[in-house]
Parts: structure tokens; C-alpha cells; sequence
């Protein structure tokens, strides 16, 4: 398995090259947040990318799929 930690801005972790994986440390997760998770899978032209929050009372994630997302022939 290759993870590729992406430096400046952009996506935290990519896996494979195919799943974005965004980590946050907030109490609260807001709707900026997933409009950035989705950002990043249509700038990627990924299918699936994970927003995971380590800063609730227990971690969380959400996974989310890339509607416009069609794969290359």
C-alpha cells in the first residue's frame, strides 16, 4: 500500500492514489469542512475520500463519494 502525504495545500493523505483522506482536530465539525473533503475529491478526480475528526469526544469520520467522478476509460 503506498500513502502519499501531500505537502502545502491540498488533500492530507492520498492512499493509492485513489482515496483522499482529510484528518481534522475540531470539537465540532462544520459544513466548511465537508465542502473541503468534496473539493478535494473532484480536484483530484477521486471517487471516495474519508474526513476523520480526532478532536470530538470520540473520533469520527465520514466517508464521502465523488458524484461527478467517472473513471478514465
Amino acid at each position: 500500500m503506498h500513502v502519499h502525504r501531500a505537502l502545502g495545500n491540498g488533500v492530507d493523505f492520498l492512499v493509492e492514489g485513489v482515496i483522499s483522506v482529510e484528518l481534522k482536530a475540531r470539537t465540532q465539525i462544520e459544513d466548511v469542512h465537508f465542502a473541503q473533503a468534496i473539493n478535494y475529491l473532484e480536484a483530484y478526480k477521486l471517487e471516495v475520500g474519508l474526513l476523520i475528526n480526532f478532536g470530538e469526544r470520540t473520533s469520527n469520520f465520514k466517508r464521502f463519494a465523488n458524484k461527478k467522478y467517472r473513471p478514465s476509460s
